[in-house]
């Protein structure tokens, strides 16, 4: 998917939440101050970010309780309740590095830039993707037949390593920090092999 990332976007602060690129975060939007940043995302490009709120929110140091990568979705789906709430799907786009916290506004926005992702080198790339694969088949050995067939057909749509990585991130790792690190952390080489960690330490009989 192409788009373009504005500098500056507004942004949702939730604690132990992080959503992918390519993955999907259903979103209940209740508080006034999100009502505004939705209204005003739907009047424009539709996307807004979400922030890893680390700590307890304190509105004159964002930089100190969010953490300082996440991610640029588009609105995929949005409904309106009668008493002013939404329900909406948020789809991930890109990473985005919080560049500076913008004041006044009455939602939480900030300047972005996009992550730039280190690829995998040419040499490296068939044997941390055989790595990957060999860890998801693994896992997916844990899942009824008819879902590993379908997580199987996810994945295999998939045909960049980052996209695969990314995917795989988003459906099985379930620890919000472990979550985060692998959000933030630019290297493809580095994410697969954080990915396999935690999938290996998480399959049964591996503690």
């Amino acid at each position: 998917m192409s788009l373009e990332i504005p500098e500056e976007a507004g942004v949702i602060l939730l604690p132990e939440c992080t959503v992918f690129p390519h993955g999907a975060l259903p979103l209940h939007i209740f508080e006034e101050r999100y009502r505004t940043m939705l209204n005003d995302a739907l009047e424009g490009d539709c996307l807004f970010c979400v922030g890893n709120l680390v700590s307890e929110e304190e509105p004159s140091d964002l930089a100190g309780c969010v953490a300082p990568v996440g991610t640029i979705g588009l609105i995929r789906s949005s409904r309106e309740l009668p008493d002013g709430r939404s329900h909406l799907i948020l789809h991930g786009i890109y990473r985005v590095h919080f560049v500076k916290w913008l004041e006044p506004w009455p939602y939480p926005r900030a300047r972005i830039a996009p992550v730039v992702t280190e690829e995998l080198p040419p040499d490296e790339r068939p044997l941390f993707l055989a790595r990957l694969h060999k860890t998801l088949a693994l896992v997916l050995e844990n899942f009824e037949p008819a879902v590993r067939s379908k997580l199987q057909e996810l994945i295999d749509k998939a045909a960049e390593p980052e996209i695969i990585t990314d995917i795989v991130a988003q459906q099985f790792v379930h620890d919000p920090d472990v979550r985060q690190i692998l959000l933030a952390e630019p290297s493809l080489k580095e994410r697969i092999t954080a990915i396999c960690d935690y999938l290996r330490s998480e399959m049964p009989g591996a503690n």
